[in-house]
């Protein structure tokens, strides 16, 4: 037979790696619901089985690093949810699953709607800590949303019978399980939310399957119970089991008896402490009553002590010894009243202004009669010279005086045509001095960008050395001056 070299010839190994390529390439993973069928598992503790319908079947595997973490015992005839990825299986031809997750599918289908509402609740803030309420101290009224016929609510009644039987409880009847459950356990959450009727509300159901529980994992009861009003003790199934109305309830119990325990306290304890705080209170009024009596019996005795009657005749006694001293006291201060005056007065007569103003005015008129004569003849001799010497004088002085005057306008004559020579040719050296002045002057140095500084006591500062980080110098320039500070000294 000849062969055709255009064509590719393909050994059966190439073709099934090209087949395997080529379907793991097309088909991502895969979810297969179906029925158990040849389950095998060998020494090696791989998993081998068909998952088939009434029509068709597929084989699958699934190796021991994942078979080993199954929660479930595979065997015949059991529906499951399996998740893999087609391939060829080479040695012998054939396209298979090669699982990586298996289920089984009636409670996998609701552990996973569970596992997605309780994400998207707890993602809305429907679990927060913060929304809890915490529970009143003490209960006035109990309401149980339940199954009228269940045993939760024998377990509930019993337990609240037994630790608190005065708190009335009101039964709202509603189906825990099937369908339609959900939307009356909800509906009956709002109807006691609205009403208002009790102080705690206790959702209660006996222990089940996940498929019994699920009308507590439904988000219609969840947003019920997260807008009651009052607050919610959730009590569904046994301690192993979790629903969502645990999560959203203000208070998780593990049984509908455990919601009962929560919601009331014991009477029992509650009767023993408060038998333990009479005998505390009733042992602090007696030590207060000792107390008391003890100050009773002193504050008496300094009554006793201090009588006002007895208190009164003493301060009596002492007012009336008081009233003598003073009376004494008195009459010798008033005997040296007058002794001191008779004396004062003897005093006063003897240097009394009286008689020395008239011996004064004797002693004058005598000095007046004798500087009279005196006197009027020394003015009329000083009015005699007085005279004679200003006849002598009016002849000279006049003379002098126009002697000075022709002096002076002498001098005027000659100074008035050189005074502004004089003054012209000052002003010119001035002008001069000032020129070299300002040549040398410390103003000019500053104009041609120079600058001078001092410190706080106005030193001049001509050394680098003499600064100090930190120290405050004073600088002026040309125009205007400024303040600056040492940051860093010289290096």
């Amino acid at each position: 037979m000849i062969q055709d070299p255009a064509r590719d010839i393909l050994t059966p190994t190439q073709l099934n790696t090209l087949a395997r390529d080529l379907l793991e390439s097309a088909f991502p993973l895969v979810w297969v619901e179906a029925e158990l069928g040849n389950v095998t598992r060998p020494a090696s503790g791989h998993l081998y089985f068909t998952l088939k319908d009434a029509r068709a079947q597929v084989k699958c595997a699934m190796f021991k690093p994942k078979s080993q973490w199954l929660k479930f015992a595979p065997r015949e005839g059991l529906r499951v949810l399996a998740r893999g990825r087609l391939t060829l299986y080479e040695a012998r031809g054939d396209y298979q699953l090669v699982l990586d997750h298996l289920e089984e599918a009636g409670e996998g289908a609701l552990r996973r709607a569970f596992e997605e509402l309780k994400a998207r609740l707890a993602a809305e803030g429907l679990f927060a800590s913060e929304r809890k309420r915490a529970l009143p101290a003490f209960v006035r009224r109990l309401a149980v949303i339940t199954s009228p016929s269940g045993a939760a609510v024998r377990d509930v009644l019993n337990i609240l019978r037994r630790r608190w039987p005065i708190v009335p409880v009101l039964i709202y009847p509603v189906p825990v399980q099937g369908a339609g459950a959900a939307d009356l356990i909800a509906k009956a959450i709002r109807y006691a939310s609205h009403c208002q009727d009790c102080d705690v509300l206790i959702v209660a159901r006996g222990g089940g399957s996940l498929e019994d529980l699920w009308a507590f994992n439904e988000e219609v009861v969840a947003l019920a119970i997260a807008d009651c009003l009052i607050p919610v003790i959730s009590g569904v199934g046994h301690e192993v089991d979790f629903t969502i109305a645990d999560f959203v309830a203000d208070l998780r119990a593990p049984t509908p008896s455990g919601a009962a325990e929560l919601a009331v306290p014991d009477w029992q304890s509650w009767h023993r402490e408060l038998i333990a705080q009479e005998k505390r209170l009733a042992r602090g009024i007696t030590r207060v009553l000792s107390r008391h009596a003890q100050t009773y019996t002193w504050l008496r005795h300094r009554l006793s002590q201090r009588h006002p009657g007895l208190e009164l005749r003493q301060k009596s006694q002492r007012c009336d010894e008081l009233e003598a001293r003073l009376l004494r006291a008195l009459t010798h201060r008033l005997h040296r009243a007058q002794s001191l005056l008779a004396s004062h007065a003897a005093r006063l007569r003897h240097v009394s202004p009286t008689s020395r103003l008239a011996e004064g005015r004797g002693r004058l008129h005598n000095a007046q009669a004798r500087l009279l004569p005196t006197l009027q003849l020394r003015l009329l001799a000083e009015r005699s010279r007085l005279r004679q010497a200003e006849t002598r004088l009016a002849p000279a002085m006049q003379t002098r005086l126009r002697a000075q005057r022709s002096r002076l306008e002498a001098s005027d004559s000659r100074l008035e045509p050189t005074l502004p020579l004089r003054l012209d040719q000052l002003t010119r050296q001035l002008n001069g001095l000032g020129r070299t002045l300002h040549a040398v002057s410390p103003l000019a140095t500053l104009e041609r960008g120079y600058a001078i500084v001092t410190d706080e006591a106005a030193h001049v500062m001509t050394d680098a050395s003499q600064l100090q980080p930190g120290q405050q110098v004073h600088t002026r320039l040309a125009t205007g001056t400024f303040i600056s500070r040492v940051v860093r000294g010289p290096g």
